[in-house]
């Protein structure tokens, strides 16, 4: 993992779940597993986040939400899928209410598995997303560069 030139914002968004998965993500937070040690931190405002951490399935309610929040993101921006019903809908999958996991709606780059996904594999979802962000990063700077018009050395004559 390298070192990033802020410490990276997370969001944490639950569709609608048994709440098994927010629960491990809360643990992540406390003195035994203490992901802000990675310098992780919490954040409310989808405008300062670069990591979108949804936990259960997408609903009807909750699918212009999840929406919303993610185009309130700057790029890059990356979205990790906490749990089965996260990535598939899980137990809730064939109920009338149920678009389905979080990839019905937006995309997503890392699945954490798991039900309920214990903290440790949360946390290893979220070091992925870390490197992943970093990755991100590196090609849309590449890419601004390649786009940037580069200064010619003629000097135009009136």
């Amino acid at each position: 993992m390298n070192l990033f030139r802020k410490s990276p914002w997370i969001i944490h968004y639950d569709g609608a779940s048994c709440n098994g998965c927010d629960i491990e993500v809360l643990a992540c937070l406390t003195p035994r597993y203490d992901v802000e040690r990675l310098g992780i931190i919490n954040t409310g405002n989808p405008k300062h986040a670069d990591i979108l951490l949804i936990t259960g399935y997408i609903n009807e309610q909750s699918q212009p939400v999840v929406r919303t929040i993610y185009e309130q993101m700057p790029d890059p921006k990356v979205v990790v899928a906490v749990g089965i019903c996260a990535s598939s809908g899980g137990i809730f999958r064939d109920c009338y209410n149920t678009k389905g996991g979080v990839d019905s709606t937006i995309p997503v780059d890392i699945y954490v598995p798991g039900c309920a996904a214990r903290p440790e594999s949360i946390m290893d979802g979220v070091v992925q997303a870390l490197d992943l962000l970093e990755r991100k990063r590196k090609e849309k700077k590449t890419r601004r560069r390649a786009i940037a018009p580069t200064p010619t050395s003629e000097v135009p004559t009136p």
